[in-house]
């Protein structure tokens, strides 16, 4: 058959539309077109496509190849649809069974050898997988979604309950994983299998901090019933130690709240590390940060300090040192708790506020 059709995820800060890969083969001039509102980063995957493929000992179909990357109206950025669209053709053109790309999702970005390099929002992608589960009626019942993504990305992706995830070294091993060859099956990524001596360091302790009895208390109190703090004191007083162990104060976080927080932090520039996994965010942003990195912005829309501080604690020193600008833009967050993905685009945010000053504000 000369179209394939091949499911795959856009990034998103806290979320991961599903974006469907349109692959048809036509009779005429050779031609390589990819449309769907896609940014630099994707049409530079024609190329990586072409060598990667031919790279593997695989055919690059001379004829006209048009790529449709569904919903047109949502921009596609990053190189992760190059997976896709590499199986996308080689099913179109009959060297792949197209019935082994069915209710399973690709992403990752390919390189000039057929290696599958790492991306980010991988735990984001595995979250929206996983919530879609329950819409697709198509799916045989009992059996869980499968996800493949780059190696490196799967032990992270593996933390999401409910997918299949599976580790893609290079395009061959999985080509043959997908055709069923003897002795090329994958084996899923199980979250079981992480080491925990690998995991990081417990936050900053409270028992590091000798004296400051009423501060101490401040923030115990602080840290049990959800309220913001300020902090006035001359420099050295302690004022960013204390702000560090707070974190260590919060109660251990949920499942769902893990969940939520590794998925902002995945998709977002910072990214998410599996030995971070259910650590609560601490945030403390230059003094001289924009209101567009506190609150959030660009285009694509991209997470601020206030949504990456989800769940977690957000401390802002030399408040005297910020802007106007760059108060009053926090100051409308701080009252109805909205983090800002770009000018229309907003998220609930959950997080402690702590400020610090010097001592010309005493």
């Amino acid at each position: 058959m000369s179209l394939a059709v091949v499911r795959s995820r856009a990034p998103a800060a806290g979320r991961a539309p599903e974006v469907t890969v349109e692959v048809h083969l036509a009779n005429g001039l050779p031609s390589f077109s990819i449309v769907g509102l896609p940014d630099l980063e994707v049409r530079e995957s024609r190329e990586r496509v072409r060598a990667a493929l031919q790279n593997c000992g695989f055919d690059f179909p001379v004829r006209r190849i048009t790529v449709n990357l569904a919903p047109a109206d949502l921009p596609k950025e990053s190189g992760r649809f190059d997976l896709p669209i590499a199986l996308g053709i080689l099913a179109a053109s009959g060297q792949l069974p197209a019935g082994s790309l069915g209710h399973r999702e690709f992403a990752g970005e390919l390189s000039l050898t057929g290696a599958v390099r790492p991306m980010r929002g991988a735990f984001a992608m595995a979250c929206g997988t996983a919530r879609a589960r329950q819409d697709d009626a198509d799916r045989p019942a009992g059996k869980s979604p499968e996800l493949y993504l780059p190696a490196q990305n799967a032990t992270e992706a593996a933390l999401v309950p409910g997918v299949d995830v599976f580790g893609a070294a290079d395009l061959r091993s999985l080509c043959a994983h997908l055709a069923g060859e003897e002795g090329a099956r994958l084996a899923p990524v199980r979250a079981s299998l992480l080491d925990p001596a690998g995991h990081a360091a417990p936050p900053p302790d409270m028992a590091d901090v000798i004296g400051q009895r009423g501060a101490r208390r401040a923030l115990e109190v602080a840290a049990a019933g959800g309220h913001h703090l300020l902090m006035v004191g001359p420099p050295g007083a302690g004022k960013s130690m204390l702000a560090a162990r707070l974190p260590g104060l919060l109660p251990p976080m949920t499942d769902a709240e893990a969940l939520a927080s590794a998925a902002l932090l995945s998709a977002s520039p910072v990214g998410f590390s599996p030995q971070r996994w259910r650590q609560r965010p601490f945030r403390a942003p230059h003094h001289s940060s924009s209101a567009a990195a506190l609150v959030g912005g660009r285009n694509p829309p991209q997470p601020g300090e206030i949504t990456l501080a989800h769940l977690g604690v957000l401390f802002l020193d030399e408040l005297r040192l910020r802007c106007g600008a760059v108060c009053l833009s926090f100051e409308i967050f701080l009252f109805d708790r909205r983090g800002c993905r770009g000018r229309t685009s907003t998220k609930p945010v959950d997080y402690f506020h702590g400020t610090g000053s010097v001592a010309s504000l005493v």
